[in-house]
């Protein structure tokens, strides 16, 4: 009998500097890795019957992962904060940490390679589990084992307790106080490229997927952190629904048991503010950072 994969009863696990940590996701999770395929015209000058293209495959595309996470009060996803905004600063050069992703499942366990963050969005709102989505690439996708498979790397142990926060949002622009929030999201982007990993000479050598051409080796080009901050238009601010601003200090932080959990202070921003139209009129504020911080990980933090 057939034995599935349900993604309800897997388990994530990344391992990263040779330590290994369980990540408690939510529901939506995903993995994935296609194949590049070249076509050619077939058809020719003396035989215009061919009218399908022929093909060619050799490569594949980089592997795609999803996955998110409760930012907790025991933080023991703080690794996933970690590798979204931290660099790797061990080769001289500003680079993103990766980390090797294993999902376990009922049948099998998979692995993404040398993977990195492209994407992290915080979500932020009222009455709501902070949450942090994370998207991102990896070299290659393998099939490691069935269930039983044992994931690599020195155990880090989880906390006992799994406690998501529904904190107070608390956000200032320019050091005033934003009143009737909605919500608000904060992005990371790392924009990256992979190297290139064709050739000729080893093109011609594939004949399946053992020893097609792989992605291999990553660039990064540049780094944005922006989002935006929704707030009800009512009597008290509906004079001020329209603004931009090209230097503004915007503070986001999360109040949990009266103390500071999740904290951005983003200094050196620019802003455009905009009307919303919906059952109740919003102004939603659009933010970008227009600095260059040594370091993301110190100016978000929880």
């Amino acid at each position: 009998m057939a034995v599935y994969n349900f993604l309800k009863e897997s388990s994530v696990f990344i391992v990263h500097g040779g330590s290994r940590y369980r990540i408690y996701t939510t529901p939506e999770v995903s993995i994935s890795q296609t194949f590049a395929e070249d076509s050619y015209t077939v058809k020719t000058l003396h035989d215009q019957t061919k009218m399908f293209e022929g093909t060619t495959i050799t490569k594949a595309n980089p592997a795609n992962f999803s996955f998110g996470v409760y930012l907790t009060e025991e933080k023991d996803e703080t690794i996933v904060k970690s590798l979204l905004t931290e660099y790797d600063t061990s080769s001289g050069e500003q680079l993103l940490k990766t980390f090797d992703l294993y999902i376990v499942s009922t049948e099998s366990a998979f692995k993404i390679e040398n993977c990195h963050i492209k994407t992290g969005d915080f979500l932020l709102n009222v009455e709501r589990p902070l949450t942090l989505n994370v998207s991102g690439q990896g070299e290659k996708l393998t099939r490691v084992g069935d269930s039983t498979y044992t994931v690599p790397g020195s155990v880090v142990s989880s906390s006992a307790t799994y406690t998501p926060t529904t904190p107070v949002l608390d956000v200032e622009i320019g050091g005033t106080d934003v009143p009737n929030l909605v919500n608000t999201t904060l992005s990371v982007q790392n924009n990256t490229d992979f190297k290139k990993h064709e050739t000729l000479q080893n093109s011609l050598s594939v004949t399946n997927k053992t020893n097609a051409m792989y992605p291999s080796g990553f660039s990064l080009d540049n780094r944005i952190v922006s989002g935006n901050i929704t707030q009800f238009v009512t009597s008290t601010n509906s004079s001020d629904f329209f603004d931009f601003s090209t230097n503004s200090s915007i503070a986001i932080k999360t109040l949990v048991n009266g103390t500071t959990f999740f904290n951005a202070n983003l200094s050196g921003c620019m802003f455009t503010k905009r009307l919303q139209t919906g059952q109740a009129l919003q102004s939603v504020s659009d933010f970008r950072l227009a600095t260059s911080p040594a370091n993301l990980n110190t100016i978000i933090t929880y």
